[in-house]
């Protein structure tokens, strides 16, 4: 089986959970024979860093693509595609026409590239599977504000484009939409009641996570010896909500002199990047906090660090699925989020790990103080979690879910090719 997978961005430099989690899907349809064909937007200059992708044997396609907006900084188009920028291709459809034996097109973005995959499978009459995954549906209003704008201060030329691919008809074509989400997927299946909807969690390699890594971190990254690290895994960005966690970070080092804040993750979002970084330097936290940029996916060092903090720590505005969670607990580390629909879908407060409202800082202060101060139960919640990981989130296991879909939709065009 030869599937083709459309993706809005890939650059290596800036990995995050999304990449991850597409990774791991690819690896598992390897094992599962089917075979990836990945086709994404040229990044401009070169990529330094190794392309895991690649190295897992999928064939990557580099297409151009350009953001057709007037009006905007150069600057201002990275941050739009970083979030969710609707891009547009004129070399696409001729490059995928090139591809021959496809059965079945995947695409993990929505807007107009998804839209010309959904072109290009009702042409060829292959099936279309479509996965969300941030959030559509299922996301907080200052979210879903935030991905338009850049747009409201420029004007957007590629309408036309939008309404000549069918661009709002895409979810409506699709065969299947798959969602990490069970909310998302719950209000989708409201909307499409006789329409596949699935809901596909991440999955996470056990065994890569719980070979000990704790000296390669410590060789990387010395100034963290003898500090007890406070981890926040994610890209630089305003959903990831780092700020707020800087302004929490005094109260904690208060309490708390041992330890140490860590930044994991490169930074798609440049302006917020320099303000993280500013405000660091307006407390007087550099010397405690600690940002390690962008670290590839099964990195040791990654693995480390996991390894080594008290507890990872997730602010963010919105998470419609949490794989670091699932990440920390399976390298035996314990978990405190914000109580977004992803973290609280994985987390049972007090059991695995600790929910807390973003709008009541108390409450997280609480809850990392409770974490320090007691080294067994935070031993217990990990451990809770990691038996979760074990038992509901293997790779392999969910590749499988995802080759059976492929097959039955397939199965499904051939019968209707049939009665036609």
């Amino acid at each position: 089986m030869r599937t083709v997978h459309l993706l809005r961005k890939y650059n290596p430099a800036e990995w995050g959970g999304t990449e991850t989690a597409i990774h791991r899907l690819f690896d598992g349809l390897r094992k599962q024979n089917v075979s990836s064909i990945v086709y994404c937007p040229q990044t401009k200059g070169s990529v330094s860093v190794k392309d895991p992708l690649q190295a897992a044997g999928c064939q990557i396609e580099r297409f151009k693509a350009f953001v057709p907006i007037w009006g905007i900084s150069e600057q201002e188009k990275r941050q739009l595609i970083s979030v969710g920028g609707n891009l547009m291709s004129f070399d696409l459809i001729p490059s995928l026409w090139r591809q021959k034996d496809i059965s079945i097109v995947h695409t993990h973005t929505l807007g107009r590239i998804g839209s010309i995959g959904m072109t290009f499978a009702k042409r060829r009459k292959l099936p279309l599977v479509v996965t969300i995954h941030g959030g559509v549906l299922d996301l907080p209003e200052k979210v879903k504000n935030s991905f338009h704008h850049p747009v409201r201060k420029g004007v957007e030329w590629g309408r036309l484009f939008g309404l000549l691919l069918r661009t709002h008809q895409l979810l409506d074509d699709a065969d299947a939409i798959i969602t990490c989400n069970t909310r998302e997927a719950e209000l989708w299946q409201q909307k499409f009641p006789s329409k596949h909807v699935m809901v596909q969690p991440h999955g996470v390699p056990m065994e890569v996570y719980q070979k000990d890594q704790r000296s390669v971190a410590r060789t990387a990254f010395p100034q963290l010896e003898n500090k007890k690290i406070l981890l926040s895994l994610g890209r630089i960005d305003f959903i990831k909500n780092q700020a707020w966690l800087i302004e929490q970070a005094p109260a904690i080092f208060r309490k708390h002199p041992d330890t140490m804040l860590v930044l994991a993750g490169a930074c798609t979002e440049e302006k917020y990047g320099k303000m993280i970084e500013k405000r660091i330097q307006e407390l007087g936290l550099e010397d405690r906090v600690f940002l390690t940029g962008g670290l590839p996916p099964g990195d040791p060092r990654l693995i480390g660090l996991l390894q080594s903090a008290e507890v990872l720590i997730l602010p963010s505005l919105s998470e419609t699925f949490g794989l670091v969670l699932l990440e920390a607990w399976a390298a035996g580390t314990s978990v405190i989020s914000s109580r977004t629909s992803g973290a609280s879908a994985l987390i049972k407060h007090g059991e695995n790990g600790w929910l807390f409202d973003l709008e009541n800082a108390q409450s997280f202060q609480d809850s990392v103080n409770q974490t320090l101060s007691n080294p067994g139960m935070r031993a217990q919640l990990a451990a809770a979690g990691g038996r979760l990981v074990a038992s509901e989130y293997n790779t392999d296991v969910l590749a499988g879910r995802m080759k059976n879909l492929y097959q039955k939709l397939i199965e499904e065009k051939n019968a209707l090719r049939h009665n036609s």
